[in-house]
């Protein structure tokens, strides 16, 4: 698509609850915090009432109950999918068939065939397409890449993450209860850790192969409004194991719930210094994250400041950290419509963290290492 300049860009919200979710916790003050750069031209949701609702709420002058007229307005550049993982599909291919540029959340497609079909749609038709892996846009996960790159700690030999995936524990709220559900594509694989994996990956690199474990082992989970138990299919717990293509080693285990322990650490181990990453809890797309570090004869890891290159909005939305990931994902979108270089992740780079999970999948599965092509295309 061409570039969009002189003029703000209108973004359409495909799934503007007036009540709760995503959108209105996360992007809604995302883009009003960025509102000299981006207007919200349009919301939609699946009935009359909630839309007219959330249009009085959030000062939007329109709203729509289906999809279709939302995509339809010239003033809409880009189209946010902020609904529920199996209606990603269905609303990517719709937008994208309006030539509309894209902004779906993670996961991307209900399982990895949805998220190849919807990459490859994107790149016949040419459309802008990005995924809200918003873990990248942290400046404490580039500030790491670039410690490493700059050789900080050395050549890596090795990395270790401990989670807790908050969710996923004893108990659950009724709006989160589809999260149970593995046909829903919204399990703790793919959210918490999907998450965490790909700022992972994008920072220490792909793996070469891989082991895993997944287990459930709260098979019933206690419903908190009403006391009753509800049946889960989902891993609670997540273990993995294996070797980079660099040749470091690697072990990440999420565990379901929150633990009175390690909430989130993960550490990164060179042959001349140490990183270590730590936060209230493994959704590092959404959670403050502290970096501290070492090398050489330094033997007390020390908090490293974050050099403001890598936290383009500063102070913004400083105490709204859900927001705050989102408006960092935004403020990249903003510069690549306006003709800046791709830092985004797009429907390939997602396409490569399905294929991921897949092989993890595979390997806890059938107890054998996997593989998985490591190239996004």
């Amino acid at each position: 698509m061409s570039p969009i300049t002189g003029r703000r860009i209108g973004v359409g919200i495909i799934g503007a609850s007036p009540e709760r979710g995503w959108a209105s916790d996360a992007h809604i003050p995302a883009l009003k915090a960025l509102a000299d750069d981006f207007e919200i031209a349009a919301i939609s949701t699946s009935r009359r009432a909630s839309a007219d609702e959330a249009a009085k709420k959030f000062g939007v002058a329109l709203a729509f109950d289906n999809h279709a007229e939302l995509l339809a307005r010239p003033d809409v550049d880009v189209v946010a999918i902020t609904v529920k993982v199996p209606h990603h599909f269905e609303l990517v291919q719709a937008a994208i068939g309006a030539g509309k540029a894209v902004y779906c959340e993670w996961p991307l497609g209900n399982g990895l065939a949805e998220a190849e079909a919807m990459a490859a749609l994107a790149r016949e038709r040419g459309v802008y397409a990005a995924v809200g892996l918003q873990a990248r846009a942290s400046p404490v996960i580039a500030y790491a890449k670039q410690l490493i790159a700059d050789g900080y700690v050395g050549e890596v030999l090795s990395s270790t993450i401990v989670a807790d995936a908050i969710n996923w524990g004893a108990d659950i709220l009724d709006c989160y209860t589809y999260l149970l559900d593995r046909r829903n594509g919204a399990s703790m694989l793919s959210i918490p850790f999907g998450h965490t994996m790909d700022a992972f990956c994008h920072t220490l690199g792909e793996f070469a192969e891989l082991s895993a474990t997944f287990a459930t082992r709260r098979p019933q989970v206690r419903h908190v409004e009403s006391g009753r138990w509800i049946n889960s299919d989902v891993a609670d717990q997540i273990a993995i194991s294996g070797v980079l293509e660099s040749g470091a080693v690697a072990s990440v285990h999420f565990r379901g719930g929150l633990s009175r322990g390690t909430n989130f650490r993960w550490e990164i181990t060179g042959t001349d210094g140490d990183l270590v990453i730590t936060a209230g809890g493994g959704h590092i797309q959404m959670l403050p994250l502290n970096l501290r570090g070492a090398r050489g004869s330094e033997t007390e890891l020390a908090d490293l400041p974050i050099p403001a290159a890598h936290n383009p909005i500063g102070s913004l939305l400083a105490g709204n950290p859900l927001a705050t990931s989102v408006a960092r994902a935004y403020s990249q979108l903003r510069d690549e419509l306006r003709g800046q270089p791709r830092v985004l992740p797009g429907f390939d780079d997602a396409v490569l963290r399905h294929r991921m999970l897949d092989a993890m999948a595979l390997a806890a599965g059938s107890d054998q290492k996997q593989r998985y092509r490591s190239s996004s295309g």
